[in-house]
Formats: C-alpha cells, sequence, structure tokens
C-alpha cells in the first residue's frame, strides 16, 4: 500500500507512525473481546506490534482491518489524532 502525498500521519508511539485517514477506532485494551481480536489476529500479517517491547496500552483498528498495538493510552492517542486532522475535519 503506498501512502498518497500530503497523507496526515499521526504518532504512534517511538517513532512509528499511522495514516490519520486510515484509523477507524483506538480502543483500550481492558475488554475481553479487544483481547480477543488480537489472539485471532496473532501470526498473521493484520497484527503491527508498534509498542517497542513496552506495555499495550491501546489498539489501532484501520480500515483495512489492521490491529495496531501501542503502549500510549488511547486518550493521548486520540489527542493526537485530533491535532494532526485539525479543527476543520
Amino acid at each position: 500500500m503506498a501512502i498518497r502525498s500530503g497523507a496526515r500521519l499521526v504518532n504512534v508511539g517511538h517513532g512509528n507512525v499511522v495514516v490519520a485517514e486510515q484509523i477507524v477506532a483506538i480502543v483500550a485494551l481492558d475488554s475481553l473481546p479487544v483481547k480477543r481480536m488480537i489472539e485471532s489476529a496473532k501470526g498473521s500479517t493484520k497484527l503491527v506490534d508498534a509498542t517497542n517491547g513496552r506495555r499495550t496500552r491501546a489498539v489501532i483498528v484501520t480500515e483495512s482491518d489492521h490491529l495496531i498495538l501501542s503502549s500510549l493510552e488511547p486518550a493521548t492517542l486520540a489527542q493526537r489524532l485530533t491535532s494532526e486532522r485539525g479543527p476543520s475535519d
């Protein structure tokens, strides 16, 4: 997948970025359904670990059904996403 020119990127921690327009949801890791989604995605190319070995605190769900694990809190990621998208979006 190519990143189109002018795509807005959101820092999800440790120098990793995600295309803002591809993000569907940012969820906390504390629910059983989220943990099940991660377990079912393990071993496939649909799971991306962006934690750099730290504890997973949030899961980012993309339009392509990829799950991106982040060590940042969901509120922090949401704030970054909002500031990256700007008030006009």
